[in-house]
């Protein structure tokens, strides 16, 4: 006779949908231990399990779940991961390492693994560890950039700016289009007062992603030491964009049309100036450049009227 009872996968199914469309985390749990009740052995279901308690900071019923699916596939690359993440968030990190490095072991070329050793690393203050690992992640994978550009950030963050820079050019070797090794590059170019060096750099992380508000901001800040108002316009521009929510963006846009206002007087400009301003002010009512520029805009109306009459 037929039955109309839900296997394990379906069950499976229909948790994945619970957890991923509806982000219903209960209806998820429920679904995946009908899964788990029909096949104790369906390892997936245990992850994911193990994953919605981790987001919900149950971390010893994340541990159990995660520990059971390595039990039924010791070789679980992304069970030990997970377990070294959950022991990471209680704060338990020589458990912590002790999983990534059994990934290592599976694995040597596991990037995530090395990422989060580094962290640790990073974390307790140990950074000549944190670069041990990155230098034994190159030699491992000498074609991946990300070691490259990990060791570069930590020499960045520690002004080392001569290595941190010969980092970046390695990754952008292997990689010519990671945006974060561009903009890294960017960002110590303006530290070591080298604008035009730095517009390159910024210009292809625009290309290669047209959102990147920061990108688009520092190219507006370039351009103004280069004394291209025009063009510093057309950047800030393309930021708000993006966002509009952008206070200081704004205020650097009203700056620079109030220049071309005071050369070309246009009584459209400024009013969408002041517009500007007022939203700024209305944003962060204490933000001193708005304040000081509109109240320079009304003087200067103030004195137009009193010549006009």
């Amino acid at each position: 006779m037929a039955t109309n009872k839900k296997t394990a996968q379906q069950w499976f199914l229909e948790a994945y949908h619970y957890d991923l469309l509806e982000q219903s985390a209960e209806k998820a749990i429920k679904a995946y231990k009908r899964c788990i009740q029909i096949d104790p052995e369906y390892k997936d279901a245990y992850i994911n399990l193990g994953l919605i308690y981790l987001k919900q900071e149950d971390y010893e019923k994340a541990l159990h779940h995660f520990a059971r699916a390595l039990q039924l596939e010791p070789e679980n690359i992304e069970a030990y991961i997970n377990l070294g993440y959950t022991y990471e968030k209680m704060d338990r990190f020589g458990s912590a390492r002790q999983m990534y490095e059994q990934s290592l072991k599976i694995n040597p070329r596991h990037m995530e693994a090395f990422i989060n050793l580094a962290n640790i690393a990073e974390m307790q203050a140990d950074y000549n560890g944190a670069i041990s690992l990155w230098k034994k992640a190159i030699e491992v994978d000498p074609y991946a950039p990300q070691p490259h550009f990990f060791l570069g950030s930590i020499y960045d963050r520690h002004d080392m700016f001569d290595e941190a820079f010969e980092e970046y050019r390695k990754a952008l070797e292997i990689d010519p289009h990671h945006v974060k090794a561009l903009f890294n590059m960017g960002r110590l170019y303006l530290q070591q007062g080298e604008p035009r060096k730095a517009f390159d750099p910024f210009s292809r992380v625009v290309e290669i992603s047209a959102d990147n508000t920061a990108a688009w901001n520092y190219l507006g800040y370039i351009y103004e030491t280069l004394s291209s108002i025009e063009n510093a316009i057309f950047a800030y521009t393309k930021s708000l964009l993006v966002n509009n929510y952008q206070e200081d963006v704004h205020y650097n846009l009203a700056r620079l049309q109030y220049l071309q206002y005071r050369s070309d007087p246009n009584p459209v400009l400024l009013e969408g100036i002041k517009v500007r301003l007022q939203y700024v002010l209305g944003a962060n009512p204490r933000h001193r450049g708005a304040k000081q520029l509109l109240g320079m805009i009304q003087l200067h109306r103030s004195r137009q009227n009193r010549t006009e009459n």
